[in-house]
């Protein structure tokens, strides 16, 4: 299982990340809604197709289903849309997974 500090540092790029074309190319009246909706769909893209968002795999930490396999097209989508509601990252199991990955049948493990 990912500790939390990887996935602290883990998140902070891929926020970082998808800030860099919300302020700087697209910018307008509200950037910040522009970061949030970049955010999820490299959240949404990179699941899927590489194992986890940037920050994952630069931090060395994967995203797989409890059941194995691929991750699918719908585990990243539910995921990413509870990540970007905040809340349910801030609750915690004793296993250190967080709410949103046992919503969506996902562990994040070191790679």
């Amino acid at each position: 299982m990912a500790r939390v500090g990887r996935r602290v540092v883990a998140i902070l790029i891929d926020w970082g990340l998808a800030a860099l074309p919300a302020y700087l190319l697209i910018g307008g009246t509200h950037p910040e809604l522009w970061n949030v909706l970049v955010f999820a769909i490299l959240q949404i893209v990179f699941i899927p197709t590489i194992g986890g968002s940037l920050g994952h795999r630069i931090v060395g930490l994967r995203v797989v289903p409890l059941t194995g396999g691929w991750v699918g097209p719908w585990r990243p989508i539910v995921r990413t849309v509870l990540l970007c509601l905040v809340v349910p990252v801030l609750v915690w199991d004793s296993d250190q997974r967080a709410f949103h990955d046992k919503i969506a049948g996902t562990v994040l493990i070191r790679a």
